[in-house]
């Protein structure tokens, strides 16, 4: 089998990946069930949810709409190809090689074009930052104090993944210059 099966139907190969079968739906739906911190969190906390509060903290930073919906879709080609923790993903260059074409992939389809260099180092920053902060509310150890950097107020605690999912398409919909919907795509 060279595809996986969507929540939607959809056939996709992420190896291959076709613009057409990008869907929001999907996404939202496979971060909201997908664990950040490879399910060490003493509590099931989201990528979606680490994904909402990035694109959070761009609006409170008034960065642009490029990089709001950049920050909520960073982690998005985890919703087609999972995640690798980051001490292995480094020594891993063809799973890094399609991540990053996938990943660019996801950014134009629903930005309509590539992030730039500088938005991209935004919008990592952004998650680097949002990472320090879970490690200070959900670990025994810190791995660093950037998190004391954020302007917005994140509290990292457990909500549904249903929860989640509607909050993810939300502040898709409400930060992109179009439609979301394609042709097909359920809601």
């Amino acid at each position: 089998m060279s595809y996986i099966l969507t929540f939607t139907g959809k056939h996709f190969d992420p190896v291959e990946p076709d613009d057409n079968l990008i869907d929001a739906t999907d996404i939202a739906h496979a971060l909201s069930m997908l664990t950040r911190a490879n399910g060490h969190f003493p509590i099931f906390y989201s990528v979606a949810q680490h994904s909402i509060a990035c694109a959070q903290e761009a609006i409170a930073r008034d960065l642009t709409q490029e990089i709001i919906l950049g920050c909520l879709l960073h982690d998005a080609s985890e919703a087609y190809l999972a995640d690798v923790t980051r001490p292995v993903k480094k020594d891993l260059p063809y799973y890094l090689e399609v991540e990053e074409r996938l990943q660019n992939m996801i950014w134009r389809h629903f930005l309509g074009r590539d992030l730039t260099e500088e938005e991209k180092q935004a919008v990592f920053e952004i998650d680097d930052r949002m990472l320090s902060m879970e490690f200070h509310q959900l670990m025994p150890e810190e791995i660093d104090d950037r998190w004391k950097e954020l302007k917005n107020q994140v509290l990292c605690e457990y909500q549904t993944p249903e929860n989640v999912k509607k909050q993810f398409l939300q502040v898709l919909i409400l930060h992109e210059g179009k439609c979301i919907w394609n042709e097909g795509t359920s809601n």
